[in-house]
This record gives C-alpha cells, sequence and structure tokens, in this order.
C-alpha cells in the first residue's frame, strides 16, 4: 500500500481500524485521499484486568463511543474472529469485546467490515503469519512514523484499517461522502 496504493475515488475519507480485546483494545485511524494515506489517530483503550468482564465491556462501549465521536471514521474495519482449537476461551472473550465493537459502531451509522488478521498481515508484509515486529516495522514504514507503533495493538489496529481500506464496501463509503 503506502506509496504505490490503487488511488480511491472521491474526498478525503477516514478509515478507523480496530483490534478487539477486553484488556487492550487497539485503535488505529488513516486519512485516505487518492493514493495518499496519513496518520490521524491510534492508541488503546485499557481496561483493568480485575474488574469483571461486564464491567470492561461496559467500559469499552464508552470509551469506544467516545472515540467514533471524536474521530468521526467514515468506515470501520474490524479483526474478524479467529478460534484456535488450543485456546477457545480467547475466542470467547474476544467475542464478547467484538460484539460491544460491531453494536457500537451500528449505532453510529458506521459501515463496518471484518477483517482477518491473516488477510492484513498479508496485505502489509506478503506474509500471512508475520510476527508482531514485522507488522510494527510495517506500519512504521508505511506510514512514515518515527518509531515503530507501541504496544502491538495499535500496529495490529492500523494493519486491519489498511487492509480494510481496499474493501469494496470501504472503496464505496470512502467514495459517496
Amino acid at each position: 500500500m503506502g506509496n504505490s496504493a490503487h488511488p480511491l475515488p472521491g474526498a478525503p475519507g477516514r478509515v478507523l481500524g480496530i483490534d478487539p480485546g477486553t484488556q487492550l483494545t487497539g485503535f488505529g485511524c488513516i486519512s485516505v485521499h487518492g493514493s495518499e494515506i496519513r496518520l490521524v489517530d491510534a492508541g488503546v483503550l485499557r481496561f483493568n484486568s480485575r474488574q469483571s468482564i461486564a464491567t470492561r465491556l461496559v467500559e469499552l462501549e464508552r470509551d469506544l463511543d467516545e472515540l467514533v465521536t471524536t474521530l468521526r471514521p467514515d468506515v470501520a474495519c474490524v479483526e474478524a474472529l479467529f478460534a484456535h482449537y488450543a485456546h477457545p476461551r480467547t475466542a470467547v472473550t474476544m467475542g464478547h469485546a467484538r460484539g460491544v465493537i460491531l453494536l457500537v459502531l451500528r449505532r453510529a451509522g458506521i459501515p463496518t467490515i471484518e477483517v482477518p488478521a491473516t488477510h492484513a498481515k498479508k496485505a502489509l508484509t506478503g506474509n500471512g503469519h508475520a510476527d508482531k515486529s514485522q507488522m510494527q516495522r510495517a506500519i512504521q514504514w508505511q506510514l512514515g512514523l518515527n518509531a515503530i507503533p507501541e504496544p502491538p495493538d495499535v500496529a495490529d489496529a492500523l494493519a486491519i484499517a489498511m487492509a480494510g481500506m481496499r474493501h469494496p464496501e470501504a472503496s464505496e463509503a470512502l467514495s459517496l461522502r
């Protein structure tokens, strides 16, 4: 992507990428105009692991609602649910967070695209199984950042946004503005 990205039609648009979690939810918002991609904002929403899952989900809903109101994305990309047979609880926990995220985005009227992590990794590095440090360096290079995004959840969210912005639904949402 970066400088070699195919242009998207229309006015500049914002794409919000989200890496769901119940302790850390990464987010990254980029502005897309033609082949130019710029970082708008990125970070993590942090939740106290000593709190109940229900309390953390309420905090996620509140914090994400505030983030969406502030950033005003035209489209959102959320990491698709992935389940590994060795860690089924991780998928269930992530599913809770994704449910809240999808609810907030739908309620705000933001078109939402689900992007598999392997798709984002392949789109940015050419390797669908790239490790965290490879993803961080790829995002740093693609966006021309002075430092690698920390923690890795930030790079993951930005990768989700950058991979998802080429989805037909994202292109439509960005060009219809």
